[in-house]
């Protein structure tokens, strides 16, 4: 495995020695920084390029935690990482935000739409494919969540 970074990040981030760390899901590169009291404590690399400090949450755009050239990471607020993150494993749709819905009380048949906003959900509609309700999503997640909306691929 190898890190992506910049021209300009390269030679600086040589002087350390990377190695990609990850549990399946998310994989990132960290080396290990030596404190004077002998311990030691991970560093990860996007965090080493933007010099964040430990309040802030650094969000890779594409979803690839070993993409770290400037222009995929960007500072983030915890809420914004969490809207750019990987589609679940158990979404049964193959689209972010949307769910087959069958409510016999209502005699609902059909795909819904949907979005957290601010921790609530925001009810989009209900679709006869879902395609449509994936576009609806699309919609509603550019007006709500603007450049950290990950959108899907219809």
């Amino acid at each position: 495995m190898f890190a992506l970074v910049d021209d300009e990040d390269y030679e600086w981030l040589n002087q350390w020695k990377w190695y990609a760390h990850g549990n399946g899901k998310w994989i990132y590169a960290l080396r290990q920084k030596r404190f004077k009291n002998g311990t030691r404590r991970p560093v990860r690399m996007h965090r080493e390029i933007l010099k964040v400090s430990k309040e802030d949450w650094v969000d890779h755009k594409d979803g690839n935690g070993l993409n770290n050239c400037r222009d995929n990471i960007r500072i983030a607020t915890i809420s914004q990482n969490c809207i750019n993150r990987r589609m679940q494993c158990n979404n049964t749709s193959g689209f972010r935000g949307v769910m087959w819905k069958k409510d016999v009380r209502y005699k609902i048949k059909k795909w819904q739409a949907r979005l957290k906003v601010n921790g609530k959900y925001v009810e989009l509609g209900y679709f006869k494919k879902p395609e449509e309700a994936a576009l609806a999503y699309n919609e509603a997640a550019k007006k709500y969540h603007g450049e950290f909306a990950r959108l899907n691929q219809v």
